[in-house]
């Protein structure tokens, strides 16, 4: 009783507390999606401050297009921000959302009232769900906002764009004699800037200077050294060889360009990166020294590339078939566009760090076009190729003709005053143009290792063929991936450079690599780079996996175990499909696909196999039960129709066979279930053969069953037990019939058992005088009539003939009747 008495009292208890928990519990909810809408509303205001502060600084660098893309980059960013901030309340609104579904609609006038407590729930639930919705309207403005800025940056930058290019200047000032004291005024400020900092290193920078001098070089002798004795065979030219391939021809001259280009680069930005890190370098003079590091990579790299696809020394490893002389001169002059490009990029930065006047900045550009214009009809008016008599040709007419419409286009333009269009033409003439032939040699290159057997023509495949133990097939194989790394290295290099020249800023690269790598929209569908990436990395990670589980599976656990060969293949086979699928899905949910969205891809796969598909589904559910039930295994023989042989090879959707022809059958498992199947080894291969043997009439047939007997008995194959026997079968129509029957503990031994049966029984019979009959075979000998020719005579001989006769039995007639005799008639059959 007293037992029932506390348990009231308890239950009185929670009964009076629940209402207080739930309104504890509510309070709870409540004051944390408050924190969480003032956490989100105190984000959104910040970001509108610095909206706020971008758009007035767009304003004031609108005719900065680096500072335009560095506004672009944040606005982008804070888009990201104000976008995170929307979503960060899905959760809570899916939440309330599910929440007001199960509370329902507040009752209808003249139904019961609901309880306080449901009433006060769905109202604060409303009143958080509209605090929250106005936060994400608010994000969604500000992201609106901040799209309509992005907009606005990229049409000033089309519109300066537009405006460099199309900008007339007055040549009048430019080449005026005032030019000449304003360049002398420039050079000597210059001069005494670069003597200052000298004076200033030496003097407290000594040390400094010295190390990081040392740094570098120490760094550049490891790059050359290093790459000479790596990597000297793969760019440098072999004199000895007197008829290269084209293959190596291509690579030699690639990769000489590539590679040295890059060891400078490294060794020119070691150099400005270790100056930077012991605080020796100026402003200026660090802007100075950047331009400067840029223009001898771009002439290095110009004059790396013509002299790799000329060779002026070495005409059997030339690209372009032009002589020894034309070759040299082409090299000077498109090493000296290089030189005029790049020293008028270099005062040209000069110029702007100094404030220089403009008459100055369009004299230099002037000049510098003007001499690009005039190369570049140079090199199309020489003449490269001698013909057979001796006379020399020039170039093909369209390249020809090209190269003097954008030299003469050049020269025209700076002559109108269109100062930036011919920069921009003389600047993409020679450093685009280095880039694009550099990429297409690349490309060339790699589609040459791609054919077959090109790789293995090359000085590394030739190395690991001697090396190693790769055979042909292999070296294609990696000849495929090296072909494929070229190709991907070459965009990742020669495009963005590409784009950098074409008017793009580094931002504007990193913006696009960012949207690459985190997701491209199309339409309704994300693309991530990344994410595929994942996918692919951890599908191959899960596939080595499965291989080695398998290897490790079958060579130490099973084989260890002895278990049966049939039986570690099928569980080798299971396992590895099983991983394979495996490692699929995790690297299908890796690269960020929802499976839940192939539900209609499943819909048509299904559909396709009620029509299509039939076949195939029939034979990979036929492979699972063959592989489940094992009713034969690898190595068994078996009888399936008129194919017989040795199982190879079961897979889930058919079977290999391999006959004693030395054929490979490739047999759909559903054939192997629906129909018959005769396997000899199914258990063992235990198994009896039978000999027929056939002995002549009047024979000593119980001698004969002895001699049979005693062979089959003699036989070091033939089992004891069971034991062989002789059996008289029947009485043939030429020979008594006999047939013997052993067994064998290898039914696969039974043709040569049954060989050398055949051979003994000769043998035997041949010493006991046993006749073994044959059957006799007539002999047709068929009668030949000499052929008459069908005409007119043969008709009149016959019609003679026959006259004759009746002549002669008429007379014949007539000689028995002068006689008296009577003429007889013939018996009867």
């Amino acid at each position: 009783m007293l037992f029932r008495l506390l348990r009231f009292v308890l239950v009185l208890a929670i009964v009076a507390s629940a209402p207080l928990s739930l309104d504890a519990a509510a309070q709870g909810l409540d004051q944390a999606a408050s924190g969480m809408v003032a956490d989100q509303q105190k984000i959104l205001q910040d970001l509108t401050t610095r909206t706020d502060n971008l758009e007035k600084k767009i304003q004031e660098d609108g005719d900065d297009d680096a500072s335009l893309v560095d506004i672009r980059l944040q606005l982008e960013e804070m888009s990201r921000g104000a976008l995170d901030s929307a979503l960060a309340f899905r959760p809570r609104l899916s939440e309330i959302n599910a929440r007001l579904d199960q509370l329902g609609a507040p009752p209808a006038a003249g139904q019961p009232p609901e309880p306080d407590i449901v009433t006060s729930e769905r109202q604060a639930l409303a009143s958080e769900k509209a605090e929250i919705n106005a936060v994400i309207a608010e994000a969604q403005n500000l992201s609106i906002r901040i799209s309509g800025l992005i907009a606005k940056i990229g049409n000033m930058r089309s519109e300066l764009f537009r405006n460099l290019l199309t900008k007339r200047y007055v040549l009048s000032d430019a080449l005026s004699p005032e030019v000449i004291s304003d360049a002398n005024g420039e050079f000597t400020g210059f001069y005494k800037a670069v003597s200052s900092w000298l004076a200033f290193a030496f003097k407290f920078k000594f040390q400094a200077v010295l190390a990081a001098t040392l740094t570098a070089l120490s760094l550049a002798a490891v790059l050359f050294v290093g790459g000479r004795r790596l990597f000297g065979r793969v760019f440098e030219a072999d004199p000895s060889v007197e008829d290269p391939s084209y293959l190596s021809r291509l690579s030699v001259a690639f990769w000489s360009t590539l590679l040295p280009t890059l060891a400078v680069g490294v060794f020119l930005v070691s150099t400005v990166f270790f100056f930077n890190y012991y605080n020796v370098l100026r402003g200026d003079i660090g802007v100075f020294l950047n331009a400067l590091v840029g223009v001898i990579a771009v002439v290095f790299c110009v004059n790396r590339l013509a002299n790799a696809t000329l060779e002026p020394r070495l005409p059997n490893w030339r690209l372009i078939p032009v002589e020894s002389g034309p070759a040299r001169w082409l090299v000077r002059l498109t090493t000296a566009m290089a030189v005029v490009i790049g020293v008028n990029y270099f005062l040209s930065v000069v110029n702007d760090t100094m404030g220089s006047p403009l008459s100055l900045t369009i004299a230099r550009s002037f000049v510098a076009t003007v001499i690009v214009g005039i190369i570049l009809i140079l090199m199309a008016l020489l003449k490269p190729f001698k013909a057979t008599d001796g006379s020399w040709r020039p170039w093909p007419a369209w390249l020809r003709y090209t190269a003097v419409a954008i030299g003469l286009f050049t020269i025209a333009t700076a002559l109108l005053g269109y100062i930036g269009l011919a920069i921009f033409v003389s600047l993409q003439v020679v450093v685009t143009g280095t880039i694009l032939v550099t990429a297409y040699i690349g490309f060339l290159s790699a589609r040459a290792i791609s054919e077959e057997g090109g790789f293995a023509n090359t000085s590394i495949g030739r190395w690991l063929s001697t090396n190693s133990s790769y055979e042909e097939s292999a070296l294609d194989q990696l000849g495929l991936v090296v072909s494929v790394a070229i190709n991907l290295m070459i965009v990742l290099v020669f495009l963005p450079l590409i784009l950098l020249m074409w008017g793009f800023q580094p931002g504007d690269i990193e913006a696009w690599g960012y949207k690459l790598a985190t997701g491209l929209t199309v339409g309704s569908v994300t693309i991530s780079v990344t994410g595929i990436l994942t996918g692919i990395v951890v599908f191959i990670i899960g596939y080595f996996l499965t291989r080695w589980f398998q290897g490790w599976l079958d060579g130490s656990v099973m084989a260890r175990g002895k278990v049966d060969t049939g039986v570690r293949n099928s569980i080798r086979l299971a396992v590895g499909y099983a991983g394979v699928a495996l490692a699929a899905l995790v690297g299908v949910s890796a690269a960020g696909i929802d499976l839940s969205n192939l539900a209609l891809v499943a819909g048509a796969l299904s559909l396709g196999i009620g029509f299509g598909l039939q076949n195939v589904v029939s034979n990979f559910v036929s492979g699972l039960i063959l592989l489940a039930e094992r009713p034969f295994k690898v190595g068994d023989w078996i009888v399936a129709g008129e194919i017989s042989g040795t199982v190879k090879k079961i897979s889930v959707r058919a079977t290999e066979i391999e006959t004693f022809q030395r054929q490979s059958v490739i047999l759909p498992n559903s054939n192997l279930i629906n129909n018959a199947v005769g396997n000899w080894t199914h258990r063992n291969k235990l198994g009896r053969i039978d000999i027929k043997v056939g002995v002549a009439y009047g024979s000593d047939v119980k001698q004969a069953h002895a001699v049979l007997l005693e062979i089959a008995r003699g036989h070091p194959l033939v089992l004891k037990n069971p034991e062989p026997f002789v059996l008289f079968t029947n009485f043939g129509a030429a020979a008594l019939e006999f047939e013997i029957r052993v067994f064998l503990a290898d039914v696969m031994n039974g043709n040569i058992v049954q060989n050398d049966i055949r051979f003994a029984v000769l043998d035997e019979f041949a010493d006991q005088h046993i006749e073994i009959p044959s059957a006799p075979r007539a002999v047709v000998e068929t009668k030949t009539h000499e052929a008459w020719p069908i005409d007119d005579d043969k008709i009149e001989v016959d019609f003679a003939e026959q006259e004759q006769a009746k002549a002669e039995a008429v007379a014949e007639t007539k000689r028995l009747a002068r006689s008296g005799r009577r003429i007889r008639k013939p018996d009867p059959d």
